[in-house]
């Protein structure tokens, strides 16, 4: 009989996973969580396995307090098989095409603008960056919003991202800000709809309002919503890696110069080793839909299979020297689709790894070169980052105390 491993995941965070695996010598291990059997897995081969629907699905995977905060219900996350296909091409026409470099320039010259702005004054780099990326995304998707609505978006965003996998007032807070933000966006997708509002051609709202499912069906204004937000939401939770950018820029000062330089290649870098070292998501998993076996471990019909993202992302079998932060491990090195899985593994366009990742790496790399040129100071704060939060982040959000402008 497992028994019920919640409260070690609660104490240890990103570390439960991997400190169940070392205390048996297994890379395989059978735990219970949430009532259920699961079995923890790790490495490029595991990653292939749970990414195979044969062995795993998401259909009826996501715990409902995720669902309620992070994704939404409905999303595209919580499907398989044809329905899953057919939602998933929408996103991959949307983050994998030649409409995204459009996305990057407007969030560079606005992070140019707000820069400005913070001369002679302290920001909170997690807050400033996440106001800077989610006005960009939110415009660029085709939703109307005003300078002075944008602060209140990114903290309903960020608390969105912050509340997927805790209890009390994070969680809560997460809820609600998906509830004020899935209304806003219903009523627009219902404006749309109904001819009283125009929104850009091609833009994330007019694609989401006119897909079709795989059974012909349009999405309801509920599904609309939730999936336009799963389109702005992630890339405002960029902000955590521009963050961690910061606390990497502090702890190893030695990388500013060549990162400062713009070297396309060291930025690409840069974001992928942030991507790498820094803790986001734990674990990702699904449900078996069969009886199967992995590494030697059965794994019963309908138990969950926990891939370990962190774990796998300090793999020293993968990595060599994974405490280390080297962005340089990334130069030249072609990186398997089941190796570097921040984001999930695979291929996005098939399956249920991000479409966005490259988005992700895109604005991080172009952000990153920003912030290491940002003429600023580092105050005495808290910048620990305890792996028992979920999503982890530099305790203080990165504070920075900006020049003031040359006259």
């Amino acid at each position: 009989m497992r028994l019920e491993n919640s409260p070690l995941l609660f104490a240890k965070g990103y570390g439960w996973l991997p400190d169940a695996r070392r205390a048996r010598g297994r890379r395989t291990v059978g735990v219970r969580l949430g009532g259920l059997p699961a079995t923890g897995i790790v490495g490029p081969e595991a990653a292939r396995f749970l990414y195979d629907e044969d062995h795993v699905r998401r259909a009826h995977a996501i715990p409902e307090p995720v669902q309620g905060t992070l994704f939404g219900k409905g999303a595209v996350h919580t499907l398989d098989g044809d329905m899953h296909r057919a939602r998933k091409a929408m996103f991959v026409a949307l983050l994998m095409g030649p409409g995204v470099q459009p996305l990057v320039e407007r969030t560079t010259a606005a992070w140019d603008d707000a820069a400005a702005g913070w001369a002679g004054r302290e920001v909170v780099l997690i807050e400033q960056a996440a106001q800077v990326l989610a006005g960009s995304v939110t415009r660029w998707a085709g939703v109307p919003v005003t300078d002075d609505e944008v602060p209140a978006l990114a903290r309903d965003l960020l608390a969105m991202i912050d509340g997927f996998a805790t209890g009390g007032p994070r969680h809560w807070r997460a809820r609600r800000a998906r509830g004020r933000r899935e209304a806003w966006l219903a009523t627009l997708v219902d404006d749309v709809r109904a001819g009283r509002r125009e929104v850009r051609a091609g833009s994330v709202v007019d694609v989401v309002v006119h897909h079709r499912d795989a059974d012909g069906e349009h999405l309801d204004p509920h599904v609309c919503a939730v999936e336009v937000l799963n389109v702005i939401r992630p890339t405002t939770a960029v902000a955590w890696f521009v963050a961690f950018s910061g606390h990497a820029l502090v702890r190893w000062p030695e990388h500013r110069e060549r990162l400062a330089s713009g070297d396309p290649a060291f930025a690409e870098a840069w974001a992928h080793e942030v991507r790498r070292f820094y803790p986001f998501a734990p674990f990702i998993g699904g449900r078996a839909p069969r009886a199967v076996e992995w590494d030697g471990q059965r794994i019963p019909r309908n138990s969950m299979v926990l891939l370990d993202l962190y774990g796998q992302n300090h793999d020293p079998e993968l990595w060599g020297d994974p405490y280390a932060f080297r962005p340089e491990r990334f130069l030249d090195r072609e990186i398997g689709a089941f190796d570097l899985v921040p984001q999930g593994g695979g291929d996005p366009r098939t399956n249920h790894r991000c479409p966005g990742e490259q988005v992700t790496v895109d604005l991080l790399a172009a952000l990153a070169v920003r912030l290491a040129r940002l003429d600023a100071e580092v105050p005495e704060q808290d910048l620990s980052i305890s792996l028992r939060r979920i999503p982890a982040r530099p305790a203080s959000g990165v504070v920075l105390r900006v020049s003031a402008a040359r006259r």
